[in-house]
């Protein structure tokens, strides 16, 4: 039997503003298993970075529960919160977020020294061979392509061996081949046993999970629903 990772009930978050509250997600439930590969759907502004942001332990809650390696985390501190994610999750963005002055190298190691885990650099080649970067180990960000530097971002979360990836919209700043590259590289990955969940608004991509979860105005909604399909 599959350990539960994440479990939430009736996860809502609120913005709260001066003149307004928006709900950016509304009552979700969601079971996360270990080696499960989710997509998240849905258009701009339907809630999937928020829903992905709280799953991992970025934001914090407004009502409902939600356990993460069986730890209730609903009202727990900042520093609680920092202490599950660090070591256990690795995040994904769209903009890459690569440190200019760094080596592909030097980028993947730096979160190994913030999780105060030992550094081992034939580990860190072996894991941008693995992602195909194996010649690029010493170049800097601007000497890579899009879909070099996303792949040395998802090197940089994996290097602290997670037990989750969360990655949000991580081929929204990438042509249609590359793209596709890198939802093959999580394929790969999910069938060495890890754990993702992905953001996309892109259908053919997100259709290469095992379970979506289709978002619209931060309710789960079934496929029909769902404005990417209208």
């Amino acid at each position: 039997m599959r350990e539960h990772l994440i479990k939430a009930e009736k996860l809502t978050k609120v913005y709260k503003l001066p003149s307004e509250e928006i709900k950016a997600v509304r009552g979700v439930d969601l079971e996360v298993k270990n080696g499960d590969f989710i997509a998240v759907m849905g258009p701009s502004g339907s809630g999937k970075t928020t829903l992905l942001d709280t799953l991992g332990c970025l934001n914090r809650l407004t009502s409902g529960t939600l356990e993460v390696f069986g730890r209730d985390v609903s009202r727990v501190r900042e520093n609680s919160l920092v202490k599950i994610r660090r070591g256990n999750m690795g995040f994904v963005f769209q903009n890459f977020l690569l440190i200019p002055s760094l080596t592909a190298l030097e980028n993947v190691e730096l979160p190994l020294y913030f999780a105060r885990q030992p550094q081992d650099r034939k580990k860190i080649i072996a894991l941008l061979e693995k992602l195909g970067l194996g010649k690029r180990v010493n170049h800097l960000p601007k000497e890579l392509s899009g879909g070099e530097k996303q792949r040395v971002a998802i090197a940089r979360a994996l290097a602290i061996s997670p037990k989750i990836l969360f990655a949000d919209e991580p081929t929204g700043n990438l042509d249609t081949k590359s793209a596709q590259g890198i939802f093959n590289v999580f394929e790969e990955l999910n069938s060495d046993g890890m754990t993702i969940i992905v953001a996309t608004h892109n259908p053919r991509l997100g259709s290469q999970a095992d379970q979506i979860i289709y978002l619209q105005d931060g309710n789960v909604v079934p496929k029909e629903e769902s404005s990417l399909y209208g």
